[in-house]
């Protein structure tokens, strides 16, 4: 009876080892499955701004197999109104790329996949050696040994007894040829080296000409100029620029005096501020003035806020943080969303007159130009100044001439009685 029973138990644990031998068999994909989804990670494409749903992925940074740093960049995608860099979220290795240099990318779309883990020391970011490519690589020149000099020629003894050749008679004076002279014996001329490239137009700069030609349909767009005497702007400038530089650390521009200015007659002529939503005007009690920069794939507004509560100064300081931001190419889509008016510097790169287009949905645009010495009356007398020439382009459906050129002259006066902008007069 005992040994029967030793049996029984010892049949029933060989059973019991055999189901959970093959339970354990069933389980290991799926342990396995887990395994792998525990150490691999997919990112999808992050969220660009507000009404901006897809991109053009210009750049990968990353290849599959390279590993990638936390935090470091990855891809570069490109909307309609700026580029957006995309930075790996964890450490690891990248496993896929869902996208191809040139696609279009949705956001919340698979984008790429890591294997997570710490990158392997001697696999850490380090500067690309840049290599000459084929059509840079020249192969390197052949030495040719130089020709040996012929020998002289003996001279013969009747080389030697022959008279001296005459003298040359001067030459005859050749009439001028009718014949014109072709373009091909000009010299230097290469014929046949007329090329032409095709370059796809990126997203920012078609976006921008959607938005520019529907801004001349829909507006209707008129432009008034005036004329500023810079002499008391450039005389403060020049009397106060080191003493700001010194205690705000930030140059003194005209900028920050056209943007006080222009705040101010915003605030007294609510129409130039305001803009057009179906059939009704929507007036806005603060100033967001763009300030249009210039970048190398087309020209952004990026918005100074609230500037109506700012100094000078400080509509320098905030400047010049905007403009280390589109340098570094840190322009945010948050940096650019609203804006009640615009203002538009050509003069940096000196342009002497020219009509701004508007900035939809806004409905005025000031433009200023170079600062140029001319010769200016002057209580009777002629003197030469520093004159900048300024234009607001305005939307006629909503401002009328009245308004704009008030707003001129407000801007002019302020300029050039800069204390009226200390005394709010």
């Amino acid at each position: 009876m005992s040994s029967l029973l030793n049996k029984t138990l010892s049949l029933q644990g060989a059973v019991k080892r055999a189901i959970i031998s093959r339970a354990a068999r069933n389980l290991a994909p799926a342990f396995q499955q887990l395994r792998f989804m525990a150490t691999e990670k997919t990112i999808k494409t992050p969220s660009m701004g507000e009404s901006i749903t897809e991109g053009t992925l210009t750049q990968w940074h990353k290849k599959i197999g390279e590993y990638v740093e936390r935090d470091e960049q990855i891809a570069t995608i490109e909307t309609d109104k700026i580029d957006v860099q995309v930075n790996a979220p964890e450490s690891g290795k990248v496993l896929d790329l869902f996208a191809a240099e040139g696609d279009t990318v949705a956001v919340g779309a698979d984008l790429f996949k890591i294997e997570l883990g710490d990158v392997p020391e001697g696999q850490k970011s380090a500067p690309v050696e840049s290599k000459p490519t084929v059509a840079e690589t020249k192969p390197e020149p052949t030495p040719v040994a130089p020709p040996k000099p012929a020998a002289a020629p003996t001279p013969t003894p009747a080389a030697k007894s022959a008279p001296p050749p005459p003298a040359p008679s001067a030459p005859k004076p050749v009439a001028p040829s009718a014949k014109p002279v072709a373009i091909d014996d000009l010299p230097g001329y290469i014929p046949g080296v007329r090329t032409e490239r095709s370059v796809k137009m990126n997203r920012m700069r078609s976006t921008i000409a959607k938005r520019l030609k529907e801004s001349q349909n829909i507006a209707a767009s008129l432009t008034t100029f005036n004329e500023v005497d810079m002499s008391a702007l450039v005389s403060l400038r020049k009397k106060y620029k080191d003493a700001v530089l010194d205690k705000h650390g930030v140059k003194l521009g005209f900028m920050g005096a056209f943007l006080k200015a222009a705040s101010s007659a915003l605030l007294e002529i609510p129409a130039i501020n305001a803009r057009i939503e179906g059939e009704n005007i929507v007036y806005s009690d603060f100033v967001d003035i763009s300030v249009a920069v210039s970048t190398p794939k087309g020209l952004v507004t990026p918005v100074l806020r609230n500037c109506e509560t700012l100094n000078i100064v400080q509509l320098e300081q905030a400047l010049a943080a905007l403009g280390k931001k589109a340098k570094n190419n840190e322009i945010a889509v948050e940096d650019m969303a609203g804006g009640t008016f615009t203002i538009s510097n050509g003069g940096v790169f000196g342009s002497l007159y020219g009509t701004p287009i508007i900035n939809r949905p806004q409905s005025a645009i000031l433009g200023m130009h170079a600062v140029k010495d001319r010769a200016v009356v002057v209580d009777g007398q002629v003197v030469v100044r520093p004159m900048m020439y300024i234009a607001l382009t305005y939307d006629h459906r909503l401002i009328d001439g009245r308004e704009a050129t008030t707003f001129l002259v407000k801007v002019k006066e302020a300029i050039e009685d800069p204390a009226r902008l200390l005394l709010s007069v």
